[in-house]
């Protein structure tokens, strides 16, 4: 598969997005693979398989939030980096990947020595019982040690895509998803080592992708690449890959805070089995925002790169396009889930007590899923135009103002218990997908019919 750069200024926008998305989907989906498949062959262990993934499902928070601090800097800094490549300023393009780069570094190092040092209090104040802590506990030391290779994978890939060498991209991810696939049974089930081969394999997966990622953007064939002069810390420049990645660290941060208060409220009315319910539910939830948000990433570059270089046109089909794609998916996924529960929840486990817990809360949980194409592509439009403010407010409205106080308040109400935790989740869709995504109309459309009047700023 050879390295083909795309150039954004040119063909139909459709076909640019296409190009970035498709590598992309391919890419996120087999970013699945790190976490789902390790919950797949969990869930099979004989007779702790539910118990093991309750365990799991308690790890997620903390892996969120380090996804958090790779999405901070590297989708902080990729659609500056965009804007400035549209602009013809290389320099400062290059500036701005190294500054992330070496954020990156730090913050995973920082972070790796206090999640070994307080791993064990966070995972029991997450909801944690004697029973499921040994899973969580073996599971999070190990993947805590691969926190930097994290950090560089996840963080630094964008930076590939938005240079528009996105099989390059693509090519990150599937290196380490089949070497987790390859390593997860023979650490899992031929060494006997459970949960701990899976975490294992992860991190070693991990590691050859951060590996491949430096090589490219090390090598010849980036047409920027990292430099040691870039490598420096410039405090205006952190501040401003701060303000616009903050939208993204955000969103991982409430999804990892409704990701305790879920799993604390589950296990306070239903007990283990909820918080393994709540494991299935979040995984099917990767599954099916998977492909929307390849999409969403896939127009991101296209969009940053036409906003620096003036084609205001360009950028209004894109946002378009963007918008229709994800109601028609989100549509047509909220359908098959409604239609569907049993198949999906059996992917990860078939025992009887939790597939009869799960098919009601799968069909609660879901019922407005289809209005989150709202919030993707509203979302996506302010972080791709560099408008921080905007993105980082409704990141924290529709989770940290809306699910999560409804999480800890309706389970209360007139006796609803485990069923009011699974109903804070299609409340805030409507809500918080209505307005991010009606509030980005009223702002950005008006500044793209003035710029074509006036031209760039």
């Amino acid at each position: 598969m050879q390295s083909r750069q795309i150039d954004f200024s040119k063909g139909s926008i459709r076909k640019n997005v296409w190009q970035v998305a498709a590598p992309m989907l391919a890419a996120q989906i087999l970013n699945l693979l790190y976490n789902i498949v390790d919950r797949i062959y969990i869930g099979m262990l004989p007779e702790e398989g539910a118990y093991a993934l309750a365990g799991l499902g308690l790890c997620f928070p903390v892996i969120t939030f380090i996804t958090a601090f790779a999405n901070l800097f590297g989708l902080g800094g990729a659609p500056l980096f965009g804007i400035q490549r549209g602009r013809g300023d290389m320099d400062e393009a290059g500036r701005i990947m190294g500054t992330s780069f070496v954020m990156l570094i730090l913050t995973g190092l920082i972070l790796t020595g206090a999640g070994l040092v307080f791993h064990k209090p966070l995972l029991y104040l997450f909801g944690a019982s004697d029973q499921t802590y040994r899973y969580a506990g073996d599971y999070m030391v190990i993947y805590l040690i691969g926190t930097v290779f994290v950090m560089i994978a996840l963080g630094m890939n964008p930076f590939i895509n938005g240079q528009g060498f996105a099989r390059t991209g693509m090519l990150t991810v599937l290196l380490g998803a089949l070497t987790n696939i390859v390593l997860d049974p023979v650490f899992i089930f031929i060494f006997g080592m459970g949960v701990k081969g899976a975490a294992l394999a992860t991190i070693l997966s991990q590691f050859l992708s951060a590996l491949w990622v430096l090589w490219f953007l090390t090598g010849p064939k980036a047409e920027l690449t990292l430099k040691k002069e870039n490598l420096r810390l410039s405090l205006p420049r952190v501040k401003r890959i701060l303000a616009l990645g903050s939208s993204s660290f955000f969103m991982s941060c409430t999804d990892s805070m409704v990701q305790v208060a879920c799993n604390k409220m589950l296990y306070l009315f239903g007990g283990d089995i909820y918080v393994s319910v709540m494991s299935v539910i979040s995984s099917i939830r990767q599954i099916a925002q998977t492909p929307v948000m390849a999409v969403t990433d896939g127009v991101s570059p296209v969009i940053s790169y036409n906003y620096g270089a003036g084609n205001n046109k360009r950028v209004k089909e894109a946002i378009r396009l963007i918008t229709w794609v994800s109601i028609v998916y989100t549509t047509a996924v909220w359908l098959l889930l409604f239609v569907f529960p049993g198949f999906f929840i059996g992917i990860f486990n078939r025992d009887a007590l939790l597939m009869e817990k799960a098919i009601p809360s799968l069909h609660i949980y879901f019922f407005g899923f289809f209005m989150m194409a709202l919030q993707f592509a509203g979302q996506s439009v302010f972080k791709a135009l560099n408008k921080a403010k905007h993105a980082v407010f409704f990141s924290l409205l529709r989770k940290a103002i809306i699910v999560v106080p409804l999480t800890l308040l309706l389970p209360y109400i007139g006796g609803l218990g485990t069923t009011g935790v699974f109903l804070a989740e299609p409340i805030s869709n409507v809500i918080g997908g209505t307005a991010c995504f009606v509030t980005m109309l009223r702002v950005v459309l008006p500044e793209l019919k003035e710029r074509e009047k006036t031209g760039p700023a």
